[in-house]
């Protein structure tokens, strides 16, 4: 029987954590990136939240791999009580072929949705309007690891099941390496969001090659947290 994503994520996560120089701040990452507070992993745990605040913190010792195990599981349990959306999120990037240090979201919405509605999701400032004013999914990336890491034809499978969508890209400074990236993909998605800069920090040719491909180019300088968490909540 294969595993399933519930099971995959675990061991990613346990084996993370395990593995880390610093345990404790792995544990705060996850636990940040499943949006649950100490409070509550400590009342799923059955502990104090004392306990999960001196894990993260270093106070107590490293935690051991039967403990390592029940955190990771009170995580998952508690997403799958919410609904699962953490646990869907990853099983989402995983069936498109990608690791979750280069692809962070990947969604299909269930009907067109104004890209200016997107964009309210990640205060983000338009540059240029493209051709067209709406998207059907995200995908958010790692600008460095995409770019770096990604064969051209890897890149086709950000778009997910349609080109009708924005590619988000993270950790931008200037603009240049993703312009550049989208030149020689074909085709182009409706839009592309730079993240990580305002607009004074924009490499000088970013628009016009926009406009030139005929995408919608908008940048954010948002906490990429609570951007992804309002973006998983589109439409």
């Amino acid at each position: 029987m294969s595993p399933t994503p519930r099971d995959d994520l675990a061991q990613r996560i346990a084996g993370e954590i395990t593995l880390s120089d610093d345990p404790g701040a792995t544990l705060r990452k996850w636990r940040t990136d499943f949006d649950v507070s100490q409070t509550a992993l400590a009342d799923q745990l059955g502990v104090s939240s004392s306990v999960v605040s001196d894990y993260e913190s270093g106070r107590r010792e490293s935690p051991g791999i039967g403990v390592v195990r029940r955190m990771v599981t009170a995580l998952l349990d508690i997403d799958e009580a919410r609904g699962g959306g953490r646990i869907r999120q990853y099983a989402r990037v995983l069936s498109a072929g990608f690791e979750s240090d280069i692809v962070y979201d990947l969604r299909e919405y269930p009907t067109n949705l104004p890209i200016d509605r997107l964009y309210e999701a990640m205060d983000a400032t338009e540059l240029v309007r493209g051709d067209q004013g709406s998207v059907s999914g995200h995908t958010v990336i790692n600008s460095i690891q995409a770019i770096t890491r990604l064969s051209s034809d890897e890149f086709y499978r950000l778009y997910g099941q349609s080109t009708n969508r924005a590619l988000v890209f993270t950790g931008v400074t200037r603009g240049e390496s993703p312009l550049v990236a989208m030149r020689v993909v074909d085709p182009t998605p409706n839009a592309v969001v730079l993240h990580g800069l305002d607009e004074a920090d924009l490499w000088e040719h970013a628009t016009t090659l926009a406009t030139i491909d005929g995408f919608s180019l908008a940048v954010s300088n948002r906490d990429l947290e609570a951007m992804l968490d309002d973006l998983r909540e589109l439409p």
